[in-house]
């Protein structure tokens, strides 16, 4: 293998496949990237046998080739070479990778290509097409709220499902749930239902540029596997076995109190309120009032802190229904509200006890569920 290509190209592909490479594998070609030429394009390939992560980048090709060499130290010398071509030379005898960039010069030593586990092919004839912006918008409002332990090992996965011409994502830890719904390009005739590790479609949301246009996803049968091929990139993951729990019956069918409140507004009451609610699990009171003739609604966020202090923070809010006070955990409340694009939220309320339900104002695509703390008088 002989060639050349800009170090900053060679250096974003590596900053995207790196993220698959295995850190705790017993098996040492995992913890290497594997380059092999591919169609007058230089290949990088990456995995952790969860998640395959491959780029392509553009290269300037004097004899075909393949290796396998170190992630880390591959990733970290291209890193301190200077912007100009980058020239790769293979000594197969060796196995050794020769690395040169105007006046710096290295040897590195890889572990054969063949050992490197087979990087699977997508599905071009059976996919369905995303448009980028919406796609990286379903991940980021939904795959937050997944498990991060895997105790439960579905919870740690979101419910993906594709129904004629909708896209469901879904994911709940055990104390929130979110569910996005979006409509697709094309029609799919035979309902599907996965479950998708969240950390591969966070993945998905960190890769996808915002220069491309659609990311193609496939899931090729008996493989269970997902596929999102995107211009020069394409991840594949392994699925989640299991059944997803049925989280349609969790969500709450009316309210008795809703709040409508400025995002912007009760982020920042939130991220304040999260400062004093740390030593006491995150806990914060929502003392919602509707007011009346003369006072405007209200929602005063407050937290104790046994050992900080304490803080209070009042928004304004349209208030349909009676006065209500409830605890929420406001690190998930200041989650949701990150994720949320509206100028206005609505909190829908039943009693202290019932779980929470945040809409986005005027986007009906987006619910938020979060369970109440219980607190003392």
């Amino acid at each position: 293998m002989k060639l050349s290509c800009l170090q900053e190209n060679l250096a974003r592909g590596l900053s995207i496949v790196g993220r698959a490479v295995s850190t705790r594998s017993t098996l040492p070609v995992l913890a290497n990237v594997l380059l092999a030429t591919d169609n007058g394009r230089l290949k990088l390939s990456a995995t952790n046998l969860e998640i395959v992560i491959t780029c392509w980048i553009g290269t300037k090709i004097e004899e075909e080739g393949a290796i396998t060499i170190p992630a880390r130290t591959f990733n970290d010398l291209v890193s301190t070479l200077p912007q100009d071509t980058v020239h790769l030379e293979l000594n197969e005898q060796t196995q050794t990778l020769h690395v040169s960039c105007l006046r710096t010069e290295a040897n590195i030593k890889g572990i054969d290509a063949q050992e490197f586990p087979l990087v699977p092919e997508p599905d071009n004839n059976h996919r369905i097409r995303m448009e980028t912006a919406v796609l990286k918008q379903i991940i980021n409002q939904v795959a937050f709220a997944a498990a991060t332990d895997d105790t439960r090992p579905t919870l740690t996965g979101v419910s993906t499902r594709i129904e004629g011409g909708q896209l469901t994502m879904a994911a709940t830890d055990g104390f929130r749930l979110s569910v996005r719904s979006a409509h697709i390009p094309g029609y799919v005739d035979d309902p599907i239902s996965v479950i998708v590790p969240a950390r591969a479609l966070m993945e998905v949301a960190r890769i996808a540029s915002d220069d491309t246009e659609a990311v193609f996803i496939s899931l090729p049968e008996g493989r269970n596997q997902i596929i999102f091929d995107m211009d020069n990139v394409v991840l594949v993951s392994q699925l989640i076995d299991g059944n997803f729990p049925d989280y349609t019956s969790i969500i709450p069918k009316s309210y008795r109190t809703r709040t409508v409140m400025n995002t912007a507004e009760l982020r920042k009451a939130c991220k304040t309120a999260e400062i004093f609610a740390r030593e006491s699990s995150h806990t914060a009171r929502f003392n919602i009032n509707p007011g009346d003739e003369i006072t405007p609604g209200m929602a005063t966020i407050s937290a104790t802190s046994a050992e900080t202090g304490d803080n209070v923070a009042q928004v304004d809010a349209i208030v349909d229904g009676d006065p209500i006070e409830i605890a929420f955990n406001v690190k998930f409340m200041s989650d949701v509200l990150n994720v949320i694009e509206t100028p206005q939220v609505a909190l829908e309320t039943n009693s202290s006890r019932e779980p929470g339900v945040i809409r986005p104002v005027g986007d009906s695509d987006f619910i938020h569920i979060i369970m109440p703390m219980h607190f003392g008088t």
